[in-house]
């Protein structure tokens, strides 16, 4: 291959962007020089970027037009090879007319990893039917700072929770024969303040005990062949640039042997925003030297001027020959280079559209019998996975008895007062289509089936008469309304005030990419139509949809009930009412805390001693609701803690039991959380974290013994020389309903001496449930 040859296919092409809309991703308009396809075809293309995901295009339409221009790549260069396509898919398919599923945060609400590898497998299927051969998902960045606009992205706060949750993801995604990438590598949720793309300030045990865990264990247990890099510099070295992280760590010590890609227009972002690199050429080399193997979403530094950089010695042509051979290698592993390699998808197989795109004709298919509608990307199974998924994330955060509103507990008279009361897109976060893309074309219809909390309370509320208004604006702060939003409140039986978010780009929202917040109080007026509904003194439902937690002021105790959902998708105000009814109990749990204050960021449960409430600031970073919580309409006693010893050494086990059992009148879902607490190591530890977890099922008196080994590995820590350890001494493992709620503790001690550990130590605690009959 020649060198033009080689790098095309280390770059993607863009087609479907323009300057009419608003940017889908940072600089994007700046970054969008014409890219003149004749010129680059015959020396082939890597990828091509987005095809269904820039513009709403019927499933079968795009099916066809990606059929026709992977003809057209194939037939133009002389070896045959064709593009891969990649699509975003974080919140389902990112395409007109897809399923669009819970955000991330809610998937970690569900403390269910099966669950989201069954969705994931799902959306995987749907992506192969019509093409695709690469997801831009999972986000495995923890949150540090909820302040941050993309939490809704992320899977919690915790790196255990995100760890094993998204490695279910891509487990899901890549048994349906789709590339799974993994992002964003490494730090990007650590910026300053919590702001978009701001640079990191993190020590290398912060980095190394809280945010590469995620990708870690995805790495050795999920099959990934992907990893996207950070926007984001790490104490002055770009994610992008970092050869120690893409290369060393990555590759050498964990084994990684897939490919890298670009986050979109990162490579270029060496000379434009970070000012590592005096020119595109350099920023090539830079990136490339690192481990960076596919620039997306389009080409600009690896291509002429990586060409020049090659011709002047300032790339050897050998790292070029590196990444070609990492990129062709997988269109290998995915039939690319087959000799009877065919481009028709699944969905168009022996369809009369398939079969009239021929390669001697490019602009053919256009006048085959009209496809239109023939793929469906919303099918019954999707949306009843997407309910599962929905209803398993709503969180009971509070509830002083109001809930359930069963049949025979429903008040007559509901008033629904808040900003998300009636808005279709108030369940979906910023990667959803319609909100994505969508809103830049406002005329499209949407879609997709988007009952509104009042629609689903209606249906779900059939004897109750539901009145509504929205009181205020999602981030105005606009309090005309409150006086009828009162009036409407005194003359109902029950108020449920729906509020949250609205999902954006760029500061077209108040959650999503480049929708960072200042504080976690609620948006605009919010905060202040819940106080006047309170003040009404009827009982006040607050039900939250939201891409972050938000701090409530005194609602945290003085509403009736406070149910929390983050961005729940296409079936989650239909989730919300059946959680209300209580058709379905409750069985989310917080994959963030809930601040008590708004302004007492950052903070999560991870913190050391220090970071915790202290009488030495007038600050105070208690959660009202601790990671981990949450309520259902039955009760549990934990009892009969066993400890099988009490010592092991640094390379041993403990194995412990518990009984649960179901005390109340329903069946309900307890999620037994296994913390670590160490209390003396030699470095500063987090006074707890989460080791493990199961989800428990129990009818009304049913009872499970838990037992759980949990190796020395678990303990470990990056110690003061920069090498992970496990050291000897006391260890406190707690069985706990959540971070604020330990309920048994087992106080234990490893002896021995200290032991290094590396990647291939034992990550999980094994659990094993025993039911018990019934008494």
């Amino acid at each position: 291959m020649t060198l033009e040859e080689k790098t095309a296919q280390l770059v993607g092409v863009w087609v479907g962007t323009t300057d009419e809309g608003a940017e889908v991703a940072p600089h994007q308009h700046d970054m969008e020089d014409p890219v003149q396809l004749d010129d680059l075809l015959p020396h082939g293309l890597g990828q091509l970027t987005r095809p269904f995901g820039t513009a709403p295009v019927d499933a079968a339409l795009g099916a066809v037009a990606l059929l026709r221009a992977q003809r057209r790549i194939a037939g133009a260069n002389r070896f045959g090879i064709p593009a891969l396509a990649h699509e975003e898919c974080l919140a389902g398919f990112t395409t007109w007319g897809a399923t669009a599923y819970p955000v991330p945060l809610s998937w970690g609400a569900t403390f269910d990893p099966a669950l989201i590898q069954d969705m994931a497998a799902a959306i995987g299927r749907d992506l192969r039917a019509v093409g695709v051969h690469q997801g831009l998902a999972p986000v495995l960045d923890v949150v540090r700072d909820a302040r941050w606009g993309r939490v809704e992205e992320t899977i919690g706060e915790d790196p255990y929770l995100v760890g094993t949750i998204g490695t279910a993801y891509v487990r899901g995604l890549e048994s349906a024969g789709v590339m799974a990438t993994l992002k964003h590598f490494a730090g990007y949720s650590a910026s300053r303040a919590g702001r978009n793309l701001a640079p990191v300030a993190m020590g290398p045990r912060e980095r190394a005990d809280v945010i590469l865990p995620p990708f870690e264990m995805a790495v050795r247990e999920s099959g990934a062949r992907s990893v996207m890099h950070a926007y984001t510099d790490t104490d002055g070295i770009p994610s992008a640039a970092d050869e120690r992280l893409l290369t060393g760590l990555l590759r050498e010590t964990w084994g990684f042997d897939g490919t890298v890609v670009a986050d979109y227009f990162g490579i270029a972002f060496l000379k434009t925003l970070h000012g590592v690199a005096g020119s595109l050429g350099e920023a090539a080399a830079r990136a490339l030297t690192a481990g960076v193997d596919v620039e997306l979403p389009t080409v600009k530094a690896f291509g002429e001027p990586l060409h020049r950089a090659v011709r002047d010695g300032l790339v050897p042509e050998a790292l070029v020959d590196r990444a070609a051979r990492r990129v062709l290698t997988q269109k290998a592993q995915l039939g690319l280079l087959d000799a009877d390699w065919d481009p028709v998808p699944p969905a168009l197989a022996g369809t009369a559209a398939a079969a009239e795109v021929d390669s001697d004709r490019p602009d053919a298919g256009t006048d085959a019998a009209d496809p239109r509608g023939t793929v469906d990307l919303d099918t019954p199974a999707n949306r009843a996975l997407a309910r599962r998924v929905a209803e398993r994330a709503v969180v009971l955060l509070h509830n002083d008895g109001t809930l359930p509103l069963t049949a025979d507990a429903a008040p007559a008279r509901i008033a629904l007062i808040g900003p998300n009361a009636d808005v279709p897109t108030a369940v979906l976060g910023c990667y959803s289509f319609p909100v994505h893309v969508g809103a830049q074309h406002p005329h499209k219809p949407l879609g997709i089936d988007l009952p509104t909390v009042r629609e689903a309370l209606a249906a779900e509320f059939t004897g109750s008469e539901i009145v509504s208004a929205p009181g205020t604006s999602v981030d105005c702060r606009d309090t005309d309304g409150f006086a009828d939003a009162a009036q409407l409140a005194r003359g109902a039986d029950l108020v449920i005030a729906a509020l949250g978010d609205r999902a954006g780009l760029f500061g077209r929202g108040t959650s999503g990419e480049g929708c960072d917040a200042g504080s976690l109080a609620l948006p605009g007026a919010q905060q202040e139509l819940l106080d006047t509904l309170l003040d009404t003194g009827k009982p006040v439902i607050v039900t939250l949809l939201a891409g972050r937690p938000y701090a409530l002021g005194s609602a945290a105790a003085r509403a009736a009930a406070v149910v929390q959902t983050f961005f729940p998708g296409e079936e989650g105000t239909r989730a919300l009412a059946s959680v209300l009814s209580g058709r379905v109990a409750p069985s989310g749990r917080l994959p963030v805390s809930v601040p008590k204050l708004p302004d007492a960021q950052p903070a999560t449960y991870l913190a050391a001693r220090l970071g915790h409430t202290s009488d030495v600031s007038s600050v105070d970073p208690a959660p009202a609701f601790g990671f981990g919580h949450g309520l259902t309409y039955t009760t549990f006693a934990w009892s009969q803690l066993d400890v099988a010893a009490e010592e092991a050494g640094t390379d041993g086990e403990f194995a412990l039991a518990c009984t649960v059992r179901n005390t109340g009148t329903r069946t309900g879902t307890e999620v037994v959380q296994l913390y670590l607490h160490d209390p003396v190591a030699s470095v500063v530890q987090p006074v707890q974290r989460l080791v493990g977890y199961v989800r428990l099922e129990l009818a009304p008196g049913a009872a499970a013994r838990v037992r759980v080994t949990v190796p020395a590995d678990v303990a470990s820590f990056t110690g003061r020389d920069g090498r992970r350890v496990v050291e000897p001494g006391e260890l406190h493992l707690r069985l706990s309903a959540s971070s604020t709620d330990p309920r048994l503790t087992a106080r234990l001690r490893l002896t021995g001496e200290a032991r290094t550990v590396d990647h291939r130590r034992r990550l999980h605690p094994e659990f094993r449930v025993e039911h018990q009959p019934l008494p």
